[in-house]
């Protein structure tokens, strides 16, 4: 990884942005990437360095779109139309480009995502327990004794004891949070949620008495019953790419599409080459598939 690219990715890190690295790990000669070449793929689309040329950068910016949305790495295999004496990688998720100039390229992906972010309200034993064994989980904790949701959290955790829960119980459900929690008995909680005159839709959305049920007594206990909740809300929950410096609603996804003559799946940029045939716009992984279209509709 050059400098620049090291200081991109720290960037990208440190401002809690989500992208997948691309490194290319095996290349077989004419194709014009070489091994150790890398980029970064944002969740726009958008390519930063070199993974090869436009139509192996067509493959590598769909797959990692795919893998920033599962969360999970990925081996490429991108190969030319053709019989190809490339030595196999089990396990690799195969592109076959009819628009390769020719030569094979592995490329590893590997989605980068911020940690998720929770947010413990109150001043009490529990979100002592709850702010030491987040952060030991690797997640991103945010300790507050005022109340309200200030990001884009994964889970928010009411342990206050009574002190700015409306507020803050309200923020979360309005910001969608995946993962709600209250910190109370199951009587005080079934007259908040009273109070606060909750939908029962509103209401299934909160955990209150907050965790699982396994006769926690102490406040380390009930800290780990919850965040075996919140563990279980963040794995089923889908990945959550809005940064903390991004306003709460993420850029929307690109659209894909299938290329006609060559039937890739070709993810959609402005410069994508495309073309309007009878007012339908169809797109291209390169401009040599786009004008074997318009040459096969023009004879038409």
């Amino acid at each position: 990884m050059t400098s620049r690219m090291s200081s991109r990715v720290s960037e990208l890190t440190a401002g809690r942005v989500p992208f997948v690295h691309a490194t290319v790990v095996r290349a077989q000669v004419p194709t014009s990437a070489r091994a150790g070449d890398d980029a970064i793929v944002l969740a726009d689309g958008s390519i930063e360095g070199f993974v090869g040329g436009q139509c192996a950068e067509s493959s590598v910016r769909t797959a990692a779109l795919g893998a920033l949305k599962d969360g999970q790495t990925v081996l490429l295999r991108v190969l030319p139309e053709g019989d190809v004496d490339f030595p196999e990688s089990p396990g690799a998720q195969v592109v076959v480009n009819p628009c390769l100039s020719g030569g094979a390229l592995e490329i590893f992906l590997e989605p980068m995502l911020p940690a998720p972010l929770v947010q413990v309200v109150g001043n009490t034993p529990v979100a002592d327990a709850l702010e030491t064994m987040a952060g030991l989980l690797g997640y991103l904790v945010e300790r507050s004794t005022s109340g309200g949701v200030t990001g884009p959290a994964a889970a928010v955790i009411v342990a206050s004891h009574g002190r700015n829960e409306e507020e803050t119980i309200r923020g979360a459900l309005a910001a969608d949070v995946p993962y709600i929690a209250v910190v109370a008995s199951r009587r005080r909680g079934s007259g908040l949620m009273d109070e606060l005159g909750l939908s029962e839709a509103e209401r299934a959305r909160i955990s209150t008495p907050a965790g699982l049920d396994i006769g926690a007594r102490t406040a380390p206990e009930v800290a780990l019953s919850i965040l075996a909740e919140v563990i279980s809300s963040v794995r089923r929950s889908p990945v959550r790419v809005a940064s903390v410096a991004e306003s709460a609603t993420p850029a929307a996804a690109p659209v894909q599409a299938i290329d006609p003559v060559c039937g890739m799946t070709v993810t959609v940029m402005p410069d994508t080459p495309s073309l309007e045939v009878d007012g339908v716009t169809f797109w291209f992984c390169n401009p040599g598939c786009r004008d074997r279209y318009a040459a096969t509709t023009s004879a038409r």
